[in-house]
């Protein structure tokens, strides 16, 4: 069955260090959006980053933003989707992260807050092309009254995988916890992903699921990958991803998404 509805994950898919997409994968990609291909971008990153790439490769369909907490559209502005965290989730959430010392990061209205500007917290606000404006505030707590779309603890690499178990057991049920990173764990509502918001977005435009396509590499890409009708891993993918994918492409470095589009979206289109 061809493929109609292609979902891409950025950074560490076709973004590489966060700033550069090869010609081949633009290549692959304008010729998808010619061949009349609905493309979407799956991100962690806020809607305001979000339109920024999509306008570069000429992407119009909604975006899935925030780990799928936001389906946004980059040329209208209009939200079809949006789930905040609930707020006595995120005052426990900012206990958490008091109790062990770890830097948070929270997005109110694509704005970042945080206690402390920190070394890890600046390493976060500067990660990539776009750079995030820093506010500060006394107190988290005191200061959400308005659901947040994301909180991201930021913390050494080698302890990641520690404060993701331990977020994860701690709020099991209650939020959905996913690495976005090496060293970010993000928290957003339960039914905030990117699986699901590919399905919401397949069902708007009359897609089946047979003919969707996703493209990841990171573990907040899990669910995303799974539920395609045809879920690619890269190469340099995390072993979760990989598991959950029909095919693993070829690494960022040698353009796998690229690959992964010309062998299952451009060939049946030319055929």
């Amino acid at each position: 069955m061809a493929i109609r509805l292609l979902a891409i994950d950025l950074d560490g898919t076709i973004l590489s260090d966060g700033i550069r997409i090869s010609p081949r994968v633009r290549g692959a990609l304008r010729k998808a959006l010619h061949a009349g291909v609905h493309v979407t971008l799956a991100s962690g990153r806020p809607f305001h980053h979000m339109r920024l790439f999509a306008d570069d490769l000429g992407i119009r369909e909604p975006l899935i933003c925030s780990q799928g907490a936001v389906v946004q559209d980059p040329v209208s502005d209009r939200v079809y989707f949006r789930c905040g965290v609930p707020l006595r989730l995120v005052q426990e959430v900012v206990d958490v992260t008091r109790e062990h010392d770890w830097d948070l990061c929270l997005f109110v209205s694509d704005r970042l807050y945080v206690e402390s500007d920190t070394q890890l917290v600046r390493f976060y606000a500067e990660y990539g092309a776009i750079k995030e404006e820093v506010n500060l505030v006394g107190d988290l707590k005191a200061f959400v009254s308005r659901e947040p779309i994301k909180l991201i603890v930021v913390t050494e690499e080698e302890q990641a995988a520690m404060v993701n178990d331990l977020l994860q057991e701690r709020f099991a049920g209650r939020l959905r916890i996913a690495r976005s990173f090496t060293c970010f764990v993000e928290v957003t509502h339960l039914a905030a992903s990117k699986g699901q918001a590919l399905a919401f977005l397949a069902q708007k435009l009359g897609v089946l699921q047979a003919e969707t396509m996703a493209i990841g590499d990171n573990d907040n890409d899990e669910d995303m990958v799974a539920w395609a009708g045809l879920g690619v891993a890269m190469g340099n993918a995390s072993a979760v991803v990989k598991a959950a994918a029909d095919y693993v492409a070829p690494p960022i470095e040698e353009d796998g998404a690229a690959e992964a589009i010309e062998r299952f979206v451009l060939e049946l289109c030319d055929g």
